[in-house]
């Protein structure tokens, strides 16, 4: 069906509408109209990934004018396996989602499915679409819906939460756009594509170097790069648990996706790594950003928080892989985007199982779980030891992956950070795994593995959180066939 690339945004985005109107009609339709759309959009985007790997790129003209004058959807195989990541991981989690909704924000359901969606929509709009203005409006999309997201979490610290995301996002998005203005003023179109044809030939411009600078450091800012990373924190701590659980698997995996597509589609090898020369330098930052983020995740109390850090780490992972500049460390940031996302989404479905139960996730809060909710504990024990990179957990080969290309490229403290944060993973989980696992419950249920007292969160979640561990393993297994089929053949 020639409809499928446009059902994938427009679906959500539709529903999302709807789920707005319902709330003044049947406020309980709205969930049902959003997981419906969420749907379409899944199989949408299944559906184009497998007619991208048979056929190629798929080019689709919005209103049926041609680039560079129109807004141009182009899906290769990179954006293909980000959209199926997308709108999988955003459908799983409203089906978990449902009751902790009800839970956490039940006098605001309604309008939070509406904003829900269109926070969805943002970020499939901005994986699959090649044009730079459009690209920017969506990404704009994304951050509203993802302040007032936040906004609607912890009544005292989730609105400041949100003003301090907001401040920082306003000054990203502002770079970004001013990036896009230098571009178009040298260049005179939007499409990425054009865009490229149009400066290879003039890449010693200032203009262009000025563009450059702008546009990335936004997309730095966006993805909550070290030491831009500031609003991150707090923004996933504080807000809903269904909203962190999408937030935190797929918003910055998705900038990171846009920072691969600036690098490869628009600048370009030649002019990233041979005539800006300054590879080097980013790699150190992402270096620097890998052991921070493990660092301050030692400082925690509050395991969302501590996970909250551990992106923070993982965004240093993919930035790095991308700047050390051989096929290894791009096929690794690749393959980590789509690895790290699964891993995070599990970490945090487990949370928000124990936040569904416990209502907390202090440390302190968190002792003899095992004995309490052993299928979420298991599921949150597999996507650690997946993060941590032990085989055969996918977490593993990206990392991998990475080592490799940190080595081919001399980038000896690259590879070494990365050994160093997997290692300062294992003493975070190991240290949750022994409070959870043999320490006792506390106020006198010190028996309760004896009793066989279990509490465990609903099916649903249950479900969701058993279907993405099985990923965990799946993607771990078929990674190979996921570089040769998908990775490999894009980077060329």
């Amino acid at each position: 069906m020639d409809n499928y690339p446009v059902l994938i945004v427009v679906a959500p985005f539709m529903t999302a509408l709807f789920a707005g109107l319902f709330i003044w009609i049947e406020e309980r339709l709205s969930y049902p109209i959003v997981l419906t759309g969420l749907a379409v959009s899944v199989f949408s985007a299944v559906n184009v990934l497998l007619r991208v790997i048979a056929s190629g790129t798929i080019q689709y003209n919005m209103a049926g004018w041609p680039p560079p004058i129109g807004i141009e959807y182009r899906i290769d195989l990179l954006n293909a396996m980000v959209l199926c990541l997308v709108s999988g991981v955003a459908f799983l989690n409203l089906i978990a989602s449902y009751r902790s909704v009800q839970q956490e924000i039940s006098d605001r359901t309604g309008a939070y499915y509406t904003v829900y969606n269109l926070f969805v929509t943002g970020l499939l709009g901005v994986t699959i679409t090649g044009d730079l203005f459009n690209l920017y409006v969506l990404i704009e999309i994304t951050s509203l819906t993802s302040y007032a997201q936040v906004a609607m979490g912890d009544r005292d610290r989730g609105p400041l939460a949100s003003l301090n995301y907001i401040f920082i996002g306003v000054i990203g998005a502002s770079f970004y756009l001013l990036g896009v203005g230098y571009l178009y003023m040298f260049t005179g179109s939007l499409n990425m594509v054009d865009v490229a044809v149009i400066i290879k030939d003039s890449q010693g411009s200032s203009t262009v170097l000025v563009a450059f600078i702008l546009c990335i450091l936004g997309v730095w800012i966006k993805m909550a790069l070290f030491p831009m990373h500031v609003w991150l924190p707090n923004a996933y701590s504080y807000s809903p648990v269904v909203f962190s659980r999408a937030v935190a698997p797929l918003m910055t995996k998705v900038m990171v996706y846009v920072m691969i597509r600036l690098m490869i589609t628009v600048f370009g090898y030649d002019y990233l790594f041979q005539k800006l020369q300054i590879s080097d330098a980013v790699v150190w930052v992402a270096t620097i950003a890998v052991l921070a983020g493990g660092i301050m995740a030692l400082a925690q109390k509050n395991l969302k928080k501590m996970l909250a850090y551990i992106i923070v780490c993982e965004i240093g992972y993919m930035v790095g892989g991308a700047w050390l500049g051989n096929r290894l460390g791009m096929t690794g940031a690749i393959l980590h985007i789509m690895n790290d996302a699964l891993m995070t989404f599990a970490l945090f479905l487990g949370v928000g199982n124990m936040i569904y139960r416990q209502k907390s996730v202090d440390l302190t809060d968190l002792r003899g779980l095992f004995g309490k909710m052993p299928w979420t504990m298991g599921g949150f024990v597999l996507a650690a030891l997946s993060i941590i990179g032990v085989p055969p957990t996918c977490g593993f080969f990206s990392k991998w992956y990475l080592l490799l290309g940190a080595f081919e490229k001399g980038a000896y403290h690259f590879a070494a950070a990365l050994i160093i944060s997997s290692l300062i993973c294992a003493v975070l989980f190991f240290r949750v795994f022994e409070i959870c696992f043999f320490e006792p419950m506390p106020h006198g249920h010190e028996n309760l593995h004896s009793h066989g007292i279990i509490e465990e969160a609903p099916v649903s979640m249950l479900v969701v959180s058993g279907i993405v561990s099985f990923f965990l393993i799946f993607a771990g297994l078929y990674s190979g066939t996921i570089v040769n089929t998908i990775i490999l053949p894009f980077l060329g």
